[in-house]
């Protein structure tokens, strides 16, 4: 399954950059794609709906608005929630946007009139080509609720994301999505090892008194699971339902012993990254079957 894209100028594989816009909304940039992941812009103060008769307030203002961005080239969509796809997204951004997600929340995406989506099933990928420069996303288990409160929250899916020129990976990215510690966290680095960088919601967001997003303790514990090169925990302080802010995050990581380098970016910073290696000769970048 693929996405074509229109041609543009020779991809630059040397350098890259991420945009914290809020939340897990971030503009991520590398090899000529432009792509953007869980977008919510309402402002601070206004409230999103999150289902069940429970509202969340924004505290902080997103870096930027839609009208701010540059040209897109997809939506990496991790779940279809009121902090992670929110009115101003499915008013304003293009309806024929392609959004990669899961099968819930493009029938969701649908009904809100966006002709692309594309729905994956956890590993499973699809590849998009410009040129030949390719961006394979293939979805990456989650769970986003313990078993007693999992009715109440949509599906979630975190995303793997491996940039390669022809058949060459030059980067790996991983993004958590909203996930709590569970057992199949331990086959993304079986299936899919050397990942470069780990974008890891944190933020403990809390629900009738349970917490359903990791908090910064168990955010860490994640990537001493996968074992990234370097991390960059997001997600974190934006809405009056986080219980675990950017500090428990960065106590933990002062803790661990992973080799892991940390980044941390404020709303509105730019973290540019490298590729410190191409994938060797046969290494493997498409994981099991859908399962």
């Amino acid at each position: 399954m693929g996405i074509e894209l229109p041609a543009g100028p020779k991809a630059d594989f040397s350098a890259g950059e991420l945009y914290f816009v809020g939340n897990a909304t971030t503009v991520i940039r590398y090899a000529g794609f432009t792509i953007l992941t869980d977008p919510a812009f309402l402002h601070a103060g206004e409230h999103v709906h999150l289902g069940h008769g429970i509202y969340a307030r924004r505290n902080v203002e997103p870096a930027c608005q839609i009208g701010d961005l540059p040209p897109l080239d997809a939506v990496v969509l991790s779940h279809h929630h009121g902090d992670h796809f929110d009115d101003v997204a499915a008013r304003e951004l293009d309806k024929q946007l392609p959004i990669i997600t899961n099968e819930h929340a493009v029938g969701l995406l649908r009904e809100q009139g966006f002709t692309r989506g594309h729905a994956l099933d956890t590993w499973e990928s699809v590849d998009l080509v410009r040129g030949d420069a390719r961006l394979r996303v293939t979805s990456m288990p989650g769970k986003h609720a313990p078993d007693h409160v999992a009715g109440m929250l949509p599906p979630v899916m975190g995303s793997m994301l491996d940039f390669s020129l022809a058949d060459e990976r030059r980067f790996r990215l991983y993004i958590s999505g909203d996930t709590l510690l569970h057992e199949r966290l331990y086959d993304i680095p079986r299936w899919y090892p050397d990942i470069d960088l780990a974008l890891v919601h944190a933020g403990g967001t809390t629900l009738l008194g349970t917490v359903v997003t990791m908090t910064g303790a168990q955010a860490v514990r994640a990537i001493e699971i996968v074992e990234p090169r370097t991390a960059v925990p997001i997600h974190y302080n934006d809405f009056s339902v986080f219980l675990s802010g950017l500090e428990e995050f960065q106590q933990a990581a002062a803790r661990t012993s992973v080799a892991t380098e940390f980044h941390y970016v404020s709303h509105g910073d730019t973290y540019r990254f490298h590729p410190a290696r191409s994938a060797p000769s046969g290494t493997r970048t498409s994981g099991p079957a859908a399962a």
